[in-house]
């Protein structure tokens, strides 16, 4: 279960904060296209007394073309001790699009939205905005949580909630953390998405933990 901080009330924010948002996040969407990064994933499984039992650890570099186009290539090559959990393709569909998510105007259409209130966080006055996927095709991977938002350049400075579907068949659960990811400034006032971190909070059937 989801819990939401505690937020202060506030008087309404801009009509077309969405869109003021979306356009904030298109730009900065353009100015990272034109960097390469790397990207690290480390994973720890614990048992359910806490203590790590099993590891999962990749790098990847991440390229983009000069027409914006993703592409990866791995460093080395994946180390893997996991014991009990498997990671499938929507794991690293989320790692790739969700968790380092960005509300771009492509994207923006796709969710409903509620003004939440104004928080202060990492020392920048925010709206906090909650969104959600208008609907969930077959196939699909979306969104569901909150965005700190700053009430000065409609830049997300962080954001919180999980990737949806949860995926449940009768014979298989594939199921998703919860996870905060946070966002610092690289170039001018642009903020990217710098690190994910998930709450250990996904069991297996065989009673181990992701954290």
């Amino acid at each position: 279960m989801i819990s939401f901080p505690v937020l202060i009330e506030a008087q309404d924010p801009p009509a077309n904060l969405i869109r003021l948002i979306a356009a904030r996040e298109t730009e900065t969407a353009e100015v990272q296209s034109h960097y390469t990064y790397r990207q690290t994933v480390s994973l720890d499984e614990m048992n359910p007394s806490g203590f790590i039992q099993g590891t999962y650890r990749e790098v990847r570099d991440i390229i983009f073309s000069p027409t914006a186009e993703r592409s990866e290539q791995m460093v080395g090559k994946p180390s893997s001790t996991l014991a009990h959990l498997g990671l499938t393709d929507e794991d690293f569909r989320d790692m790739r699009d969700i968790q380092p998510f960005l509300l771009t105007k492509d994207q923006a259409f796709l969710y409903e939205t509620h003004f939440r209130g104004e928080e202060t966080m990492d020392g920048v006055d925010c709206f906090v905005v909650q969104i959600r996927p208008r609907q969930i095709l077959d196939g699909q991977r979306l969104f569901d949580g909150l965005l700190w938002v700053s009430k000065n350049d409609y830049s997300v400075i962080r954001s919180e909630g999980q990737a949806v579907p949860q995926i449940r068949t009768l014979k298989t659960e594939n199921l998703f953390p919860h996870f905060t990811t946070l966002r610092q400034k690289v170039e001018g006032d642009y903020r990217f998405p710098v690190l994910t971190a998930t709450i250990p909070s996904i069991f297996a059937a065989a009673g181990s933990v992701c954290g």
